[in-house]
């Protein structure tokens, strides 16, 4: 599990940072991690999943922090489908987590609308394209409440639709999302730890 720990109020945003720690040691201690990391770029996120528990495959990633769609941020600097292509500085780190991913392994981003409308359902094709395995995210704002959670394997079409999530704007060009509730679709808890079968 990798969060992001620049998002400490001092810039107006919520300190958010502190829960997503918090988060990583409640995950830890009911035995759902095997290492976590706060990080305050992508360049270092990539760099701890390169070498941490060099002898083992990773089969699942967690990310914790902020997003957008079609891309998740360290920082407020995005990771998104341009980073997936030969020469962009991402690349190379990506490359090297790949290597050691099982075959079937989980990228899970617990951030706000990363999969959500065009450029999210883009994002999640680009993604498994490149990984293989399965990518999850969610189509909505998150909190407490996680909304919106979908996952998507290799080759396959979204199935989910691009406007879920949406309170303005279009699929193709979004502009607000909603936030989550338990009454929107496909919602979980921070508290729940596996993405549910068939989602």
């Amino acid at each position: 599990m990798i969060y992001d720990q620049t998002c400490r109020g001092q810039d107006g945003r919520l300190p958010l940072s502190y829960a997503w720690q918090a988060g990583r040691g409640l995950y830890g201690g009911l035995g759902r991690l095997d290492a976590g990391q706060g990080v305050s770029s992508w360049a270092e996120a990539l760099m701890w999943l390169g070498v941490v528990a060099p002898d083992r495959q990773i089969a699942e990633i967690q990310f914790w922090g902020h997003g957008n769609w079609g891309c998740a941020l360290v920082d407020r600097q995005p990771l998104d489908a341009r980073a997936l292509r030969a020469g962009h500085p991402l690349h190379a780190g990506l490359a090297r987590v790949r290597e050691r991913l099982a075959p079937e392994a989980l990228w899970w981003f617990r951030t706000c609308e990363t999969l959500g409308a065009a450029p999210g359902q883009g994002f999640a094709r680009r993604w498994t394209d490149f990984f293989g395995g399965r990518v999850a995210g969610h189509t909505h704002i998150i909190g407490v409440w996680q909304s919106g959670l979908h996952s998507l394997t290799a080759g396959e079409v979204p199935r989910w639709s691009a406007a879920e999530g949406l309170a303005t704007g279009t699929p193709q060009k979004p502009e607000k999302a909603l936030g989550a509730a338990p009454w929107r679709p496909n919602t979980i808890s921070f508290l729940h730890g596996t993405v549910p079968a068939g989602w």
